[in-house]
């Protein structure tokens, strides 16, 4: 390992050595071109940054609607359940238990639409983010 980072090191003291021996315009080329693919490497770290930023910003605020969803479901069960307890004893009001089940679901898919909605609309802002960091 020693002896192939010893080559290593010959290597690049011999690509030095042929720089320091090239006429000087070369020399300012090679800066030239290593400075424009430094500018490229800085410019897409920044994209990546800005993108990194705005996709965790994205999952926080996914997230926070995941745990607010599943709050509310766990409210409406309860709501559900109590009602359920309540109507036990009747048979005859099985058709009003129904008809809460029916709204519980509905209020389920509410939620779900309203997530997959929110969901799209972010996915389409991100993508417009990411159009503008590649104009910038």
């Amino acid at each position: 390992e020693v002896q192939k980072l010893n080559q290593q090191l010959e290597e690049k003291n011999g690509e030095i050595q042929q720089m320091i021996n090239q006429p000087p315009y070369e020399k300012e080329r090679e800066i030239l071109r290593l400075q424009k693919t430094l500018a490229e490497r800085e410019k897409a770290q920044a994209t990546s940054d800005v993108l990194c930023r705005s996709l965790t910003d994205e999952t926080h605020q996914l997230q926070r609607k995941l745990a607010s969803t599943a709050e509310m479901c766990q409210h409406l069960a309860k709501c559900l359940e109590e009602k359920q307890r309540k109507e036990k004893g009747n048979s005859d009001d099985q058709i009003p238990t129904e008809r809460s089940n029916q709204v519980f679901l509905q209020l389920l898919l509410d939620n779900e639409t309203s997530l997959q909605a929110l969901i799209c609309n972010l996915q389409e802002e991100n993508r417009m983010l990411k159009q503008k960091v590649a104009h910038v």
